[in-house]
């Protein structure tokens, strides 16, 4: 018989019987593995055990790859290079100038009969094809660049979303050792341990579990947390969250065989017949008006073999916290990022403006040319005329080309890709693009104390026991024996087994300290006592517990209940100080004598000890005790017939005996002060929110900088703001909120409802100008709903729960708030990167525009050729862009203050350089247009033949404007009015090789490019006119710096107003609307305008972006929406409090709703999806 590493190769259940076992629920599953003769007897057929796991062998790990696979969902192939090039070439102006091109092409070498035409015109003509080839040239440069670039971007982001993947570790028993692994390599037959706050890897069979309550909402669509153990409902699923509790499982399935894996392929194996049925649905609905699918909010979808719960009784209603705080968000279409919402406007005003000067353009040009040939000229129509009319289209498509900025998006993209790089170095892991961003706007900071401001390395610094006060650590002698034991034991015991301390990697290192860090200061309390904690937990390991009453943000304490060697139970129970002392009947006095605890002597602890405590800045933690036993019960006992009601839990935490109350010390980080002196010098106001005592809170919020001692700023507890913030009915009022936050510097003892009304207050206030951007931080699983509401939600990469991380934005790798200052200064590094290239992208646009307009008016043809302007789109679009979005931040960046959300995307000062240096071209090349052959003594190019060989008047004017373009985007790198453009222009290595290459290829293009660009090469003379005239921009912007911007009407700003304004321009193009908004359906005309705004649709602002990045199947083309990029990276990662913009995905069973439904993009389909459901029992068979 063959073996492995020592065992039969054979395993006692096959992969068919597991992936059966995993599709029963509650009472139903606890039979089922009855079945199989129970846990243990199933740990022994998977070769496992309990408490020692897998031995952790190479040959076994690979054996249990191979047979039941591996904890991996393989990813949808990449698009390839030339799949980005056609949907480049799918470009709607793109395609217009290609089919121009091609005519312009075929008539340059048609040649109809005709006896009139004059000699000359046949020489010049043997050079018209290369006008149409140039055009079609030019388009393929912008087709490849483009392509290119979506192709680059595409495998920074898989390599961003490897990244986040790696981050995410699971703890598992191998060899009798819990190790970190990651969730990649999790097998069947891992005995994991599970704990509040994981986001489950993989499907599993709990073996032991505590008051495990679990959030199967992302495969059920019950909002209801469902109650887990061995005796109600021991399955527990990949993609669930663990929402309270701890336990023990032996992992049955993973990756493709997982319930989650299941349906990942059966959505993979489903694409083709949903997109074709989309596609039917589109076509259906736009004849007659978009209606929302007729779907419910909380409609679950059964899949055969998923049985519900329901009837076992073991749903648990959330609690009233978590339920308020997620009611708000229903039906709540996440907004836009404020950058994103103003560009967008931009764009489409942008778009309009361009496309009426091209047909204006255009219809002028064919006026013109047809009066001025058949009834001035009275000429008969020839097929050669032909020609002409298709080259006075194209160049009003050029002028489309030109107008429309399609460098937009990839100034945003690249920008955003270069900081979300760079953020990485400074410890922010950025998961939704737009955050980057949206955190240069933020205006204010909500973070939590512990971990964030301070080092989360706490310690117990002073002890309080038998009346006595230790401002240093007793040791064991000091204690009486009795109470030592009880102490030592009550922490060992009743504190997470996932907590403790081990020695550091060098002798002289601090210890490390593993899992909850208040616990390990207890245990560090114990260790320093002279007891070996684990010792105690050898004796009573997990499985002997009665019962655990897990830590959660109302109890805020825990409690552990153990049978008593002599019968009976002991309860042990550890949490905030004054929580617990309210329970407390019994105290030990001095020498360890039993007293009893009366209110006076309570209110004189609160006063003497712990208030004191706290205001050193200290966490105060009680420990406390109780009896429960059979037999005479002492004075501080209880006596009992039968087992408690465990789940009486007040009767049960009363009339306990407090042992000790410690104070905590976890000292503010060196480096925060500053980050917080910066904020407040940057124009963010911090703000603290904790669970800690308001006292401690205090402390530590003038520690830091937070409060200083004359301000006038409010610190509250949860209770008096919930007091403040609510009328006479319990209701939250905006206007009670306004009074409240614009002074509110602390909020203590604060639930995570608290933080979240706190946060959607700010955010939905009017009284600030400029309305507040907020930021939050936050690591528990009740934190997600304030971290999903905020503008930007910062998770804890080392303290942060899995449920905070998927909720948020940014993580922060190294827990410290400093990090948060970077991406301040990063997010308005991008900001000011944008606006630095639409103050040289609009300069352009402007001049550009007004030139051909005016020149097909006045000298009937355009000065600047189609194929000239296709270039200048090249500089001032692709390579702009890569110019100025790679600029790098300076400390100067935080000496502003926010912009907000309505500050003008285009301020004053911008727009006086945009005119002023617009002026300045224009009036140079009006100036070379009409004067310049006789200033400048050469053959004049006005009035020339259509098909008329190029000129040196119209070669000095094309590159004039070039010169100017590229002296004016040295004065765009400074958008607030300083002098010193030159400033930091040599440490951008890219600017200056961009800049000098654009340089060279313009000589070359002038000199010799006079077949493909219409040019016609230059003398010295002539060369150092267009230079003059381009330094002439530097000294020009001098000019018009001095200029005071104050002076200047608040009208010339563009872009004011909140981005809610913008939301009709960002939906233009979506073809579902909520029913609410029915009222505001954009007309089917604009629909179509907009789509085809060229690659500010495709790119950026239209999210192929995100097809292109990551190919995902039921995608409901994104296209059609306004989106930075934002959404991308739910689409990277499954995000389950996922942001996204429509309120209609299907959540995969209603459900992939969190963490899963994201990566797959928007569903419209919900009976498709059930059928697809359906066809899991089949497919199973796949697998035997």
């Amino acid at each position: 018989m063959a073996t492995i590493d020592g065992r039969p190769a054979q395993y006692g259940m096959s992969l068919k019987q597991l992936r059966e076992l995993m599709e029963h629920r509650g009472r139903e599953g606890v039979a089922k593995i009855g079945e199989f003769g129970g846990i243990h007897e199933l740990c022994k057929k998977l070769y496992t055990s309990p408490n020692e796991g897998l031995s952790g062998s190479k040959a076994d790990e690979e054996h249990r790859r191979e047979t039941f696979g591996s904890n991996i969902i393989p990813p949808k192939p990449p698009k390839t290079f030339l799949t980005l090039v056609w949907e480049a070439l799918q470009d709607v102006t793109l395609i217009i100038l290609e089919v121009a091109a091609l005519v312009s092409l075929g008539l340059s070498f048609y040649k109809p009969a005709d006896e009139d035409a004059p000699l000359l015109q046949e020489e010049e003509e043997h050079h018209g094809w290369i006008e149409g080839l140039a055009i079609l040239i030019s388009v393929i440069v912008v087709v490849i660049v483009t392509a290119f670039n979506d192709y680059s971007k595409e495998r920074q982001f898989r390599g961003l979303q490897s990244r986040i993947e790696g981050e995410h570790k699971f703890s598992v028993i191998r060899g009798g050792e819990v190790c970190q692994i990651s969730v990649g390599d999790i097998l069947v037959g891992d005995i994991a341990q599970i704990k509040y706050g994981d986001l489950l890897p993989a499907d599993g069979c709990l073996i032991q579990s505590n008051d495990l309550k679990v959030d199967e909402s992302s495969l059920t669509s019950e909002s209801d947390h469902v109650k887990k153990g061995t005796d109600v409902d021991p399955m527990v699923l990949s993609g669930t969250h663990v929402m309270e509790g701890s336990g023990k499982m032996i992992v049955t399935a993973v990756g493709v065989n997982s319930q989650a894996g299941i349906i990942f392929t059966l959505l993979g194996a489903a694409v083709d017949e949903q997109e074709a049925e989309i596609k039917k649905m589109k076509k259906g609905e736009s004849g007659k008006g978009s209606q929302p699918p007729p779907q419910t909010q909380h409609q679950a979808v059964h899949s055969e073999g998923t049985k519900s719960s329901e009837s076992e009784g073991n749903h648990v209603p959330q609690s009233s916290s978590s339920a308020t705080a997620a009611a708000p968000e229903t039906g709540h279409k996440k907004e836009k990022s404020v950058l994103q919402a103003k560009l967008t406007k931009l764009a489409i005003q942008i778009g309009y403006a361009g496309s009426t000067i091209a047909v204006l353009t255009v219809i002028i040009l064919i006026i013109q040319f047809c009066f001025k040939t058949f009834v001035i000229d009275e000429k008969p129509w020839k097929n050669t005329y032909a020609n002409n009319l298709v080259k006075h289209l194209i160049i009003g498509v050029t002028v489309l080309v030109v107008a429309v900025p399609e460098g937009l998006p990839l100034a945003v993209t690249l920008s955003l890709a270069y900081s979300v790089k760079k953020m990485m170095k400074d410890n922010n892991l950025v998961r939704h693009l737009d955050a980057c961003e949206t955190m240069g706007n933020a205006t204010a900071i909500c973070s939590d104390k512990t971990g964030t401001l301070t080092t989360n390395r706490m310690t117990v610094v002073q002890s309080y026991i038998c009346e006595k006060l230790c401002k240093v650590l007793p040791t064991l002698n000091d204690i009486p024996q009795h109470v030592g034991n009880l102490i030592t034991m009550g922490i060992s015991v009743n504190s997470a087994y996932t907590s403790n301390i081990m020695a550091g990697k060098n002798p002289g290192d601090l210890p490390i300290q593993v899992g909850n860090k208040t616990e390990c200061a207890l245990l560090g309390f114990v260790q320093a006592l002279g007891v070996k904690y684990q010792s105690i937990r050898d004796e009573i390991p997990e499985d002997k517990f009665t019962r655990v009453y897990t830590f959660n943000s109302v109890r805020k304490s825990m409690g552990t209940v153990i049978p008593r060697p002599n019968g009976g139970y002991r309860l042990y129970t550890k949490g905030a100080s004054e929580i617990i002392m309210k329970k407390c009947s019994f105290i030990y006095g001095h020498e360890g004598t039993l007293e009893k605890f009366t209110p006076d002597m309570q209110e004189r602890l609160i006063r003497e000890v712990i208030e004191p405590m706290a205001c050193d800045g200290l966490r105060t933690i009680s420990v406390a005790y109780r009896d429960f036993v059979p037999g005479k019960a002492a004075v501080n006992e209880v006596h009992i017939d039968g087992e408690p009601n465990w789940d009486d839990e007040v009767n049960i935490m009363t009339n306990l005996t407090c042992l000790c109350v410690v104070g905590i010390e976890d000292p503010v980080r060196p480096e925060v002060p500053d980050a917080i002196r910066k904020c407040q010098r940057a124009g963010i106001t911090v703000r603290m929110v904790t669970g800690d005592n308001v006292n401690t809170a205090r402390s530590i919020a003038i520690k830091c900088g937070i409060l200083r001692p004359n301000d006038d700023f409010l610190v509250l507890e949860g209770k008096e703001f919930n007091r403040r913030i609510r009328d006479s009915n319990g209701d939250i009022q905006q206007h009670l909120i306004d009074k409240v936050w614009p002074r509110l510097r602390v909020l203590a003892r604060s639930s995570p409802t608290d933080k979240y009304t706190l946060v959607k207050g700010i955010i939905d206030s009017t009284v600030s100008e400029n309305r507040e951007v907020v930021a939050v931080t936050g690591d528990g699983t009740n934190d997600g709903p304030a971290l999903k509401k905020a503008d930007v939600g910062f998770a804890m990469g080392i303290a942060g729960t899995d449920v905070a991380k998927e909720a948020s934005d940014i993580i922060l790798t190294d827990d410290n708030f400093s990090s948060i200052v970077k991406a301040v200064m990063w997010g308005r590094n991008v900001y000011d990167s944008i606006a630095k290239f639409l103050q040289f992208q609009l300069t352009v646009n402007v001049v550009a525009v007004i030139v051909v307009f005016i020149g097909a008016c006045a000298v009937q043809d355009s000065p600047l050729k189609a194929v000239q302007m296709l270039w200048v789109n090249l500089i001032m679009d692709t390579l702009a862009s890569l110019a100025l979005a790679t600029e790098p931040p300076t400390p100067d960046l935080l000496l502003r203050k926010p912009y907000g959300r309505t500050k003008p995307l285009i301020s004053r000062t911008m727009m006086k350089n945009i005119l002023g240096q617009a002026l300045y071209q224009l009036v140079v090349i009006f100036g070379l247009l009409f004067v310049g052959d006789l200033i400048l003594d050469i053959e004049s190019g006005r009035g020339q033949e259509l098909n008329a060989g190029p000129t040196q008047h119209f070669t000095i004017i094309f590159n004039t404007f070039v010169m100017m373009t590229l002296f004016n985007e040295i004065n765009a790198r400074k958008i607030h009015g300083q002098r010193n453009v030159i400033e930091g222009l040599f440490t951008n290595p890219i600017f200056c090789t961009i800049w000098i290459f654009t340089m060279i290829s313009q000589v070359l293009i002038i000199q010799y490019g006079e077949m493909a660009f219409s040019t016609k090469a230059l003398s010295l003379d002539q060369w150092l006119w267009c230079i003059f005239f381009g330094i002439g921009t530097l000294v020009w912007g001098q000019l018009i710096t001095s200029v005071p911007t104050r002076k200047l009407p608040k009208i010339l700003s563009w872009g004011r107003g909140h981005p809610e304004e913008y939301t009709d321009a960002m939906n233009l193009g979506e073809e579902r609307f909520d029913s609410i908004d029915s009222d505001k359906k954009p007309r089917a005309g604009q629909i179509l305008w907009i789509r085809g705004l060229t690659r500010l649709q495709t790119q950026v602002i239209g999210g192929e972006l995100q097809e292109r990045l990551i190919p995902v199947p039921y995608s409901n083309s994104n296209t059609d929406q306004a989106v930075i990029g934002g959404e991308l990276q739910e689409r990277l990662i499954p995000v389950p409090y996922s942001k996204n913009n429509t309120d209609q995905a299907i959540r995969v069973v209603n459900a992939f709703r969190q963490g899963l439904d994201a990566r797959y993009g928007d569903h419209t389909n919900n009976t498709s999806l059930a059928e697809v459901l359906r066809k899991q029992a089949i497919i199973g068979n796949v697998f035997h």
